[in-house]
């Protein structure tokens, strides 16, 4: 007679979410989801592979701009632990790369160190070593091959203590990226969860007809969300930094600096 279901054990990935869930289930975020045009960036990406050959990352290019604006906001680069606001000299970015490890393709994060003074050329081939590098070890794209040895049930003390940890935080950084909605060719936008104090979640990219300099044209368009731990950020100075960071996304300047 058939059971009805079947059984397997959680990878230790899995194990790794959950706890983290449990963690910054307890957070209070705000979340602003926003739509915009990036049609020139786009232009400037294929130009540059049909020019060199060389495909960089959008969310390298995102990365780049994130970390530009997040320096000129001190306050979206810190963490509270105890009473103290601890805020951090370098913009250490959080990148999700997609990755196979013991026949499983999982999240996992790398750490894009001083973005605020890499290129978008810089930071995609660190994304680009990430994704190609053989998983040998989970973990090792963020350089914490360690944590697999943290035993399942003390998961979630650690990820809770390392929240609040500084040493933890100056190497990891509190600033994040996932780019989970780029797989999707309908609009998609993504409430996410992370422990990080501001964390910019990259929905679909779609093309709109819309109204441009006097004419109908068909224009790309990025779908995203960008969360704000609003223990530290306040409404206003989120609304400041959002209009910065999708015009600097928009402008497609961040490019230049790839000469």
């Amino acid at each position: 007679m058939r059971k009805g279901y079947a059984k397997r054990s959680l990878s230790f990935q899995r194990k790794m979410v959950r706890a983290s869930v449990g963690i910054t289930g307890k957070k209070n975020p705000i979340h602003s989801l926003t739509e915009f045009d990036v049609s020139i960036p786009r232009k400037r990406f294929r130009e540059h592979a049909d020019r060199t050959g060389e495909k960089l990352s959008f969310t390298g290019y995102i990365v780049a701009c994130l970390a530009q604006v997040v320096k000129q906001y001190p306050q979206f680069n810190s963490f509270i632990s105890g009473n103290k606001l601890v805020l951090l000299d370098d913009v250490n970015v959080s990148v999700m790369v997609e990755r196979e490890f013991e026949g499983e393709t999982v999240p996992e994060p790398m750490v894009v160190y001083a973005a605020q003074d890499k290129t978008c050329r810089q930071i995609s081939q660190d994304i680009r070593n990430a994704q190609a590098d053989p998983v040998r070890r989970m973990g090792e794209a963020s350089k914490a091959s360690w944590i697999r040895y943290i035993p399942g049930f003390l998961l979630k003390a650690f990820f809770r203590l390392a929240d609040k940890n500084t040493r933890m935080a100056v190497k990891y950084g509190k600033v994040a990226v996932t780019a989970v909605g780029m797989f999707s060719k309908e609009p998609v936008w993504f409430i996410p969860h992370g422990p990080a104090t501001v964390l910019v979640t990259v929905g679909s990219i779609v093309r709109r007809v819309v109204e441009h300099e006097g004419r109908f044209e068909t224009r790309e368009h990025l779908c995203l969300t960008v969360s704000f731990d609003h223990e530290i950020i306040d409404g206003a100075p989120a609304a400041r930094f959002m209009n910065q960071f999708v015009e600097t996304v928009r402008s497609g300047g961040m490019l230049r600096l790839d000469g």
